[in-house]
């Protein structure tokens, strides 16, 4: 009897487990959320972690200006060419299985957001791919661009997969900043750098402002309509994001397209702008990426495209399209967290991750960076 009924609870359990269906929140509806200990997750670890988060708040300035200023003070001719916002206090968000089973801190508030706009912006550039507006990553980004920023011996070898892995060593200029001014080495003359050797493209990683900057611009000429547009309208009122997000450029990255002026915007907020957002549009976002870019019964993105944006490139182990990844062996690899994961990051502690093996998304605002390993290992030690 007790055999018997020890099987009937199995087929119970994993019927539940296969049946489960991830909940996609409501536009304008307060997200669902359900228990921790509905998942088996204890309640009190989790609450250890959320609360090693609030007690780790980014020991930066509240202004963002000073913050950037001060993070970035080694940087020859860097300025703030962008709109800036005081940030707000330590926030996040757990998502298991669509259900909030975690918040705390301001998640309705807008703040800067600084290089987790990457992934949104290679998000057009995969939108681009499977519109056929650009034939495949590996194509050179000259047979669309013509206007001069991909010509020359080197840069006319330039692919998008090169842009979106950071791996082009594009050399030039662009909204005033020289590519090798752009977090320079430390030690030596500056202006000598300028006359480096070049490295082939796809072959070194270097993680860089002015050619994601390259790549948004490169990406409106494609789609020739503002960036903000195109992720309204195939991306964010899909998910049912709220109004409140905003996507800036430069004060000097107007250019004309098609006769109308249009803003260029930043894949950061390294010199200003990039994306404003809040905590719970993260949340959808990442939730988009955890079901392979699939939202109800709408295929948003491509589950494709989803795959080659989280595989390491050659450059780096640890970097996918403007993804991270937890690479064991790499820079950034973290120390008992799933190598699995993989996650957006931004500068003063801003991350989206996702857990596909675990249906789970992770939101967290103004985190000390160095902090990321040891928040998430309680996250993953309340399992």
């Amino acid at each position: 009897m007790r055999i018997q009924l020890f099987l009937v609870g199995c087929f119970i359990l994993i019927t539940h487990y296969l049946c489960a269906q991830t909940y996609f929140p409501e536009k304008g509806k307060t997200w669902e959320t359900k228990s921790a200990q509905a998942f088996g997750i204890n309640q009190d670890s989790l609450d250890s972690a959320i609360n090693f988060s609030k007690t780790h708040e980014y020991s930066g300035p509240i202004d963002l200006r000073q913050a950037i200023l001060k993070g970035f003070e080694y940087e020859p001719y860097h300025k703030i060419l962008g709109p800036t916002k005081k940030r707000g206090s330590n926030a996040g968000m757990i998502i298991k299985d669509g259900y909030v089973i975690a918040q705390w801190g301001d998640i309705h508030r807008v703040d800067m957001t600084f290089s987790v706009t990457k992934s949104y912006l290679s998000t057009i550039a995969g939108l681009a791919i499977d519109k056929k507006l650009i034939s495949s990553t590996e194509s050179k980004v000259k047979d669309l661009i013509w206007t001069g920023e991909f010509e020359g011996r080197h840069n006319s070898k330039i692919t998008w997969e090169h842009l979106l892995n950071q791996s082009s060593d594009w050399q030039g200029t662009l909204w005033g900043g020289q590519d090798w001014a752009d977090r320079p080495p430390k030690e030596g003359d500056i202006d000598d750098w300028k006359f480096r050797k070049l490295n082939e493209p796809g072959s070194i990683f270097e993680y860089n402002d002015v050619r994601v900057n390259l790549l948004a611009y490169s990406l409106l000429q494609v789609w020739r309509k503002p960036l903000p547009m195109v992720l309204k309208e195939k991306i964010m009122d899909p998910i049912g994001a709220s109004s409140t997000w905003r996507w800036f450029g430069y004060e000097n990255s107007w250019v004309n397209v098609d006769g109308m002026k249009m803003q260029s915007v930043s894949g950061g907020g390294h010199s200003g702008g990039g994306l404003f957002i809040s905590t719970e549009d993260h949340a959808k976002f990442g939730l988009l990426f955890l079901n392979d870019g699939r939202w109800k019964d709408q295929q948003l993105i491509s589950k494709n495209w989803i795959k080659a944006a989280i595989t390491p490139s050659n450059a780096n182990a640890n970097y996918g399209y403007m993804w991270w990844l937890n690479t064991k062996g790499t820079r950034r690899y973290m120390e008992g967290v799933p190598e699995h994961i993989f996650y957006a990051a931004g500068f003063g502690g801003n991350y989206i991750i996702v857990d596909k093996e675990n249906d789970m998304v992770i939101v967290l605002r103004w985190l000390e960076p160095k902090m990321l390993g040891g928040f998430l290992r309680k996250v993953y030690g309340a399992y």
